[in-house]
């Protein structure tokens, strides 16, 4: 023996073994793939924003405040930004230019509507404690009686982009002061000078009173709140507009493009091709 340590050659590795260990090594190097967020729906080509066709329309889009019947932002309502299909907003646009050489406008409260919106409306009604807006918004009208009395349903005309609730303006138009969340609350069909403030002409109830006197041809809406009710409805109707018989200021335009397809795009200029 020299005394010099034997040395024993390793023993040789498999190539399969070689194969699966390169894969494992690059696969824990690989960056996790991301989540894939889920796409919100987009606006057919068919609707635009009202401002685009004419910004001289006044636009108070309630719902994307606390001040209407739920008492909190509307779901699906990303910006106050009044959406509708093209005929309906060029029509909106003809009927504007009609006011304005009477010294008055239009001034909208809501236009197309998400079916989320509308959902979020069915959730609201079911839930009997939540009475928050009562005082102002269905003084006189049980919630247990929303569906039942025809306010609330499952399906809204505006999900169908060519509806619009709105009113008229005397110009030079003074805006209207911002809603305090928790403020006292006075009926929906109390004198214009005691309701919440609104820069419209009084059309003897506020917008979205749940009241029969909300009817159109109520026989108690008289004088003056008479004639600007048919200042507003023979204004649209000449336009192709037809009123909603229960409330005075709710509108569809016909022939409709979408009769039968109820959208639920979010409200924002996103959603809206060019915007």
């Amino acid at each position: 023996m020299t005394g010099r340590a034997s040395v024993v050659p390793p023993a040789p590795v498999s190539r399969a073994l070689v194969t699966v260990a390169a894969v494992l090594l690059a696969v824990s190097a690989s960056p996790a793939p991301a989540a894939r967020a889920t796409a919100e729906p987009k606006a057919p080509e068919d609707f635009v924003t009202l401002r685009s066709v004419d910004p001289s329309i006044i636009q108070e889009m309630r719902y994307t405040t606390a001040h209407n019947f739920v008492g909190e932002p509307v779901d699906g309502y990303r910006q106050p930004v009044c959406i509708l299909t093209r005929p309906a907003a060029r029509a909106l646009h003809r009927a504007q230019a009609t006011l304005l050489r009477q010294g008055h406008s239009l001034k909208v409260y809501d236009c197309y509507r998400p079916q989320r919106a509308v959902d979020h409306f069915v959730r609201w009604a079911k839930d009997l404690r939540d009475v928050r807006m009562k005082a102002e918004f269905h003084p006189l009208v049980d919630k247990s009686r929303l569906f039942a009395d025809g306010y609330i349903a499952g399906r809204s005309g505006h999900s169908r982009g060519s509806t619009v609730d709105l009113t008229v303006v005397r110009l030079p138009a003074a805006p209207t002061r911002p809603y305090e969340p928790g403020e006292a609350l006075v009926p929906c069909y109390a004198p214009q000078g005691e309701r919440f403030p609104d820069n419209s002409l009084d059309m003897g109830t506020g917008y979205d009173c749940f009241d029969t006197l909300s009817r159109t041809d109520d026989p108690r809406v008289r004088g003056e709140q008479r004639a600007n009710r048919n200042l507003l409805r023979d204004t649209l109707g000449a336009e192709g507009f037809v009123n909603l018989p229960e409330e005075w200021w709710h509108f569809t335009y016909e022939p409709e493009p979408f009769p039968d397809t109820y959208f639920d795009f979010p409200v924002s200029r996103r959603s809206v091709a060019g915007h």
